[in-house]
């Protein structure tokens, strides 16, 4: 077998020496090898312990991050539904609003349509008015002249008459004039 020692022999057995000598090496390179191994099991526990608490580390911040997560969710949940509140109430204030302006706006052309109705009675009686007017203003004057010729003697009568045609004519120019006026005041 490989690794195999021979000892040489001895009167009662195998040289003490020999023995102890092969001992006293299987033991150091059993030292030697255990220090390796321990070393290597030291680094391991070393590099498991470091993994372990990067493993910690990540595991509180995962945790962190969830609950920060869960947080800004319920934020913007809660964002949301505030968000959707306010449309429903803004929409239920418009329809309010346009409702009320309906009915403003239906009042107003109800009293527009009164006031277009009072403008035509108010006209037609108006035009009644100055109607009837003119009738009792053409009334009057031919009253004044009826009695005018009742009072005034014939001899006055014939130099009022070319008075009267004179002034006629100039009366008849200054209602003329005055009707013009009426119709195109300055």
């Amino acid at each position: 077998m490989a690794g195999e020692k021979k000892f040489g022999s001895s009167m009662f057995g195998f040289k003490r020496a020999d023995v102890n000598a092969y001992i006293e090496r299987i033991i150091r390179e059993f030292d030697h090898r255990l220090r390796e191994k321990d070393e290597e099991i030291a680094n391991f526990k070393l590099r498991f312990n470091e993994l372990q608490a990067k493993y910690d580390q990540l595991s509180q911040n995962a945790e962190y991050l969830i609950k920060e997560k869960e947080k800004i969710a319920g934020v913007l949940l809660q964002a949301q539904e505030k968000a959707e509140t306010m449309m429903v109430e803004a929409q239920d204030k418009a329809l309010k609003e346009k409702v009320r302006l309906d009915h403003t706006l239906e009042t107003e052309r109800e009293k527009i349509v009164d006031i277009k109705r009072d403008l035509k009675s108010l006209k037609s009686h108006i035009s009644e008015i100055l109607t009837k007017f003119e009738s009792e203003l053409n009334s009057a004057i031919s009253n004044v002249y009826d009695y005018e010729e009742l009072y005034v003697p014939d001899s006055l009568n014939r130099d009022n008459d070319d008075n009267d045609s004179l002034s006629s004519s100039d009366s008849t120019n200054q209602e003329s004039k005055d009707n013009n006026d009426m119709e195109n005041p300055a």
